[in-house]
């Protein structure tokens, strides 16, 4: 390892630098350490610059030898019939040093130090939330089930399980707190797009009986029968959560959007942006609300749910353009064989007043989108044929729109009107009719003037809300969840909001080249097994995976053999503010 600087217009940087055979073969080097400014060092070491270039080269020298001792060659003695030592641990996971190394840079000590000055607690309130985030991504359970995962990590709990529930309530305290300092420090990860927001909602299922303030019997989305609570989400144009709120489980999921928004806007500082949600939001007054102080809105529309006379504005096949052009094209000459008119997007505007807003509806007609709601229509149909043949049991209450059996009649007269003696069940072709009306159309209503296509991007850009809510139902398990008090409630779904923070900033740093399960499960087998005073082996697979996230947080964990003492330097590596 070798001294070397580096002059900018007003300092001197003095470095360690790492010299190493690359891929290519060819002789190269990195920074191994930045020690620090001319003028820092000179100051600390009370020195000139030759004083601050000859402790440089001490420290080279020192950094060196070090080098060579953690890369002499091991040898290890195993013994076939020496039984390993009992209720020792010799497995620990490693993949939590990434999403380490993300809690670092989002400041997680600094959230906590500030928490601390408003209570009085003895617990480690930044280890506890750090290691609730990596159990909830790494190994999704109970509270208690977390704690007990943390002691797989190679850093080990010194706190506590009483101590993580009385963490939990001073988490529920300062939830706005966390989230408003955690989207300010994101920035120094990636530069936050709040030009565009989204908002959905979802709810979440208790395997109570009985409901309390909290959790009450409301409209699951699940279609359980268990309390449920609801949870708002908003979302930036990147696909990272901004803030969240619940609410409960009775409550219109319209009533819960204003609050926090307002939040947003006033703990934010995010004034001017275009809301983006599904048709469920979009009351009068969330269109209101949205359409004042330099905000907008884009929100799907149900083509079924218009007034009669603007469906059928909307369906009319004539006055469409298609995407680009400004030519009227009526959609009935359309060749829908031709791979150019089925690749292609066709669109309307109709202005609309009503409720006091002016807004535009504009409808888009897609060719493609067309044929594949037909396909998924005609394997539905063919379910409910075998259901007919099956002689299956149908049910009468109303169904979800996806299930086969809406297209199931029931008849009980003969085709001379008479009483049957008997009810048969056949294929109920005017519902077939009905659904056929809407194939390849969509809508949204909005009040942006200007590109219809970038107003259509923005509302595509919707299924990365979706996509969150099912990481953290599915991939962090969120749901069911077992806690009985209201802070401690709110408490796990600021830890599943943080985690899902976190995941999807790493995501990004990835370049969104892997999938969630890819991601989530290579961090989940990281594991390294201890060899007595030696150090660690890796028992995972090494893959471009691996090597992308060496590359990216500037640690590796996957040499044959890695001793104690660079365990601890990558550990310490782990924390470094980047």
């Amino acid at each position: 390892m070798r001294v070397t600087t580096s002059k900018s217009k007003n300092s001197e940087s003095f470095y360690i630098n790492y010299a190493y055979i690359g891929k290519n073969g060819k002789n190269t080097s990195k920074v191994f350490k930045k020690l620090g400014t001319l003028k820092e060092l000179s100051e600390k070491l009370n020195t000139d610059r030759d004083g601050v270039m000859a402790w440089a080269k001490e420290q080279a020298r020192i950094e060196t030898e070090k080098h060579k001792l953690e890369s002499e060659n091991v040898s290890v003695d195993f013994h076939p019939n020496r039984l390993i030592n009992s209720n020792e641990q010799r497995s620990f996971n490693c993949g939590y040093l990434f999403l380490q190394s993300i809690c670092k840079s989002l400041r997680f000590d600094n959230i906590c130090r500030n928490i601390k000055t408003r209570h009085n607690y003895e617990y480690n309130l930044q280890s506890i939330l750090q290691d609730l985030i990596y159990a909830r991504i790494l190994s999704p359970s109970s509270k208690k089930s977390s704690f007990e995962f943390a002691e797989n990590l190679l850093e080990q709990p010194k706190y506590e399980l009483h101590d993580v529930y009385r963490a939990l309530s001073t988490l529920s305290v300062e939830s706005d707190f966390i989230q408003a300092e955690l989207y300010k420090n994101s920035h120094f990860i990636h530069n936050r797009n709040t030009k565009i927001l989204y908002y959905d909602c979802t709810n979440y299922f208790f395997e109570i009986e009985e409901a309390d303030e909290l959790r009450k019997y409301g409209k699951s989305k699940e279609h359980r029968p268990n309390p449920i609570i609801g949870m708002g989400l908003f979302m930036d144009a990147d696909g990272i959560p901004l803030s969240f709120d619940i609410y409960p489980g009775n409550q219109n999921e319209q009533l819960s959007l204003k609050p926090l928004e307002r939040k947003i806007i006033s703990d934010f500082e995010c004034s001017e942006f275009i809301y983006c949600s599904d048709s469920g939001l979009a009351s009068k007054r969330n269109k209101k609300f949205n359409n004042t102080n330099g905000r907008h809105y884009v929100i799907t529309q149900s083509l079924k749910k218009l007034n009669k006379e603007d469906r059928d504005i909307a369906l009319k096949p004539t006055q469409y353009r298609k995407i680009g052009s400004t030519k009227f094209i009526d959609l009935t000459t359309l060749n829908e064989q031709d791979e150019e008119v089925i690749s292609s997007i066709y669109y309307k505007e109709v202005p609309i007043e009503r409720n006091g807003i002016c807004e535009t509806l504009i409808v888009t007609y897609s060719p493609k989108y067309k044929r594949y709601q037909r396909n998924i229509r005609n394997e539905q149909i063919k379910r409910a044929e075998n259901m007919i043949s099956n002689n299956s049991k149908f049910k009468k209450e109303k169904r979800n729109p996806n299930d086969p059996g809406r297209f199931i009649k029931k008849t009980a007269t003969t085709e001379h009107g008479e009483a049957a003696t008997e009810t048969y069940y056949e294929i109920d072709e005017s519902v077939i009719s009905n659904e056929e009306m809407y194939d390849g159309f969509y809508a949204v209503t909005t009040d942006l003037e200007g590109d219809i296509s970038e107003i259509i991007k923005i509302n595509k850009q919707r299924w990365q809300i979706e996509e969150c809510f099912k990481i953290m139902k599915t991939e962090f398990e969120a749901r069911p969840v077992y806690l009985q008090r209201e802070d401690r409630i709110k408490a796990h779904f600021l830890i599943c909001f943080v985690s899902l923070m976190i995941y999807r900033l790493l995501e990004i740093k990835l370049e969104k080249n892997y999938t969630t399960r890819t991601i989530i499960n290579t961090l989940r087998n990281m594991n390294v097994c201890k060899i007595d005073e030696y150090g660690y082996i890796p028992t995972y697979t090494r893959n471009d995976l691996t090597d992308k996230l060496h590359e990216l947080f500037g640690f590796r964990t996957d040499t044959e053999i890695i001793k104690k003492s660079k365990m601890r330097s990558i550990i310490k590596e782990s924390k470094i503010l980047r």
